[in-house]
């Protein structure tokens, strides 16, 4: 946590009373006319006041910061998970040794805490189910593409199991939504979404409907995409790679400044008429989805009426046309006959300098593990309508079957919420992501800047909400080196306005 401003305020204060002693001293040894003398010290004295007025300024400032952070303090000193929780008779809550299930599609069996978090956690799971007789734990039961329609089905037929589904971003949940298959968790008391555990990733907002909420996740946010870079190929260029995370830092790490980088990597390093090193190779939907949003723009976006159809918003329209460019420009093509991924061998191989990939690439199990150069890694630019950088956050929600009684889904929602609690207030900002992030092939500014920075600057989108709307298929895919814009919208404009018109008349 930051600690208060008192050395910088004294320093001010301190600076403006020697600017006053020195106005009260001006002039009386001077042998300067009058007029100059009576002009400099009202000069002085002017300067003295506007330091002294900053000096004010500043110390306002300090003590609100300091107020806050007092205040943040008090509310770690108060956090107590393991105060015990009891009913209108004064006894524990007692959840009558329910066995509770937190459905998923990658769990197996839990391993050993690894570190001192995971220990505190451990302890503290095991403190939950034996104060308040329960147990719970994740499990995988679904696979990733049947996950959405196992939920459907499960909330239509019912069941006896103690389920919290663990779901995804899928048009199949929208409908779910719409069709009163997913519990109203805002009517459940033991759940308050005002705490930093749910605003640090809104998904909640994303999943609900006026004053209902239908899904919840606690915690962090994944960091998503963002650009990799070749340290040993930009030095080949002339190009410092530090000067990278430098850029990202003060803010002026823009599509300008990514496509001036582009057009200095990308060379004919022997003089043959044929590139050696392309400026970029990539999945292109990764880019262009990322690209939209990074200019403040969406496919999909939603107000109080619900989902809005913004493919053709002049920031979305822009960061299209800016992509095809890029693409046309500095895209490496793949050989004829590769394999849709094959840009995953070209940058290992180092015939790209940039990648513009999903974080997880660089984490232990993947792909970039295999790669012999070192590796830099910022958040993708931002473009000309945005004032900061954005990343897109895609968790996954966590539900209750509507076919549940208000009695279990009470219960469940209170076992969750315990379940997903820092187990002290040392791990209040926790960040379990970054430790990930630690033993892949991230250096240290990627982590300490970049992949803290997409956890905590965010956004959540719609387009994968709309029944029958499939981005990639329908539309980004197509967004390619030599694709005409225009000529693409226009093919789906109608398709999707009256996919949201059905969207928002369920």
């Amino acid at each position: 946590m930051k600690r208060s401003l008192t050395t910088k305020t004294t320093a001010v204060i301190t600076t403006a009373a020697m600017l006053m002693s020195m106005a009260a001293c001006s002039g009386s040894s001077s042998d300067a006319p009058a007029e100059a003398d009576s002009t400099e010290a009202a000069s002085t004295e002017e300067t003295a006041e506007e330091t002294t007025e900053e000096a004010a300024e500043e110390t306002d400032d300090a003590e609100a910061a300091e107020e806050t952070e007092e205040a943040e303090d008090t509310a770690e000193s108060d956090y107590d998970p393991y105060k015990v929780i009891t009913d209108e008779n004064g006894d524990p809550i007692d959840l009558g040794g329910m066995d509770i299930i937190i459905r998923d599609w990658w769990s197996g069996d839990p391993a050993e805490p690894q570190n001192d978090y995971e220990e505190a956690l451990q302890d503290y799971r095991d403190w939950i189910q034996e104060t308040y007789n329960f147990t719970i734990k994740q499990q995988a039961i679904s696979d990733w593409g049947s996950t959405p329609t196992d939920f459907v089905d499960y909330a239509t037929t019912g069941g006896d199991e103690n389920y919290l589904f663990t779901l995804r971003d899928d048009p199949a949940i929208t409908s779910a939504m719409a069709n009163g298959l997913m519990y109203d968790l805002s009517t459940l008391d033991c759940l308050d979404f005002s705490q930093d555990k749910f605003q640090r990733n809104k998904l909640h907002e994303q999943y609900s409907d006026g004053d209902k909420i239908y899904a919840m996740f606690a915690g962090y946010s994944e960091a998503r995409t963002g650009v990799y870079f070749n340290k040993r190929l930009l030095t080949d260029a002339g190009i410092d790679p530090e000067s990278i995370y430098d850029m990202q830092a003060d803010g002026t790490w823009t599509w300008d400044a990514f496509e001036e980088l582009l057009s200095k990597v990308q060379r004919d390093t022997d003089n043959d008429g044929v590139i050696d090193v392309y400026g970029l190779t990539l999945n292109e939907g990764v880019m262009t989805t990322e690209a939209v949003f990074a200019n403040n723009g969406s496919f999909i976006d939603k107000d109080a009426n619900g989902f809005v159809y913004n493919l053709e918003s002049p920031e979305t329209l822009e960061a299209l046309e800016w992509c095809v460019k890029i693409y046309d420009n500095y895209d490496m093509p793949d050989p004829e006959g590769a394999e849709w991924d094959y840009y995953k061998e070209a940058f290992i191989n180092g015939q790209a300098a940039f990648l513009v990939e999903d974080e997880y690439a660089g984490c232990p199990g993947n792909f970039l593990e295999d790669m012999p150069d070192e590796l830099g890694f910022v958040m993708f630019p931002k473009g000309p309508k945005a004032t900061d950088y954005i990343n897109v956050w895609t968790n996954n929600p966590v539900s209750i079957p509507a076919c549940y009684d208000a009695d279990k889904a009470w219960k469940l929602a209170f076992a969750w919420n315990l379940y997903t609690n820092a187990p002290s207030a040392e791990y209040l900002d926790y960040n379990g992501y970054l430790s990930t992030a630690r033993n892949g092939i991230f250096d240290s500014r990627a982590v300490d800047e970049t992949i803290t920075m997409m956890t905590e600057k965010g956004t959540i989108a719609y387009h994968g909400m709309v029944p029958n709307l499939n981005l990639g298929s329908d539309f980004v895919w197509n967004i390619a080196p030599g694709a005409v814009v225009s000529e693409q919208v226009e093919a789906i404009r109608d398709t999707w306005k009256a996919y949201v018109d059905d969207a928002n008349n369920k």
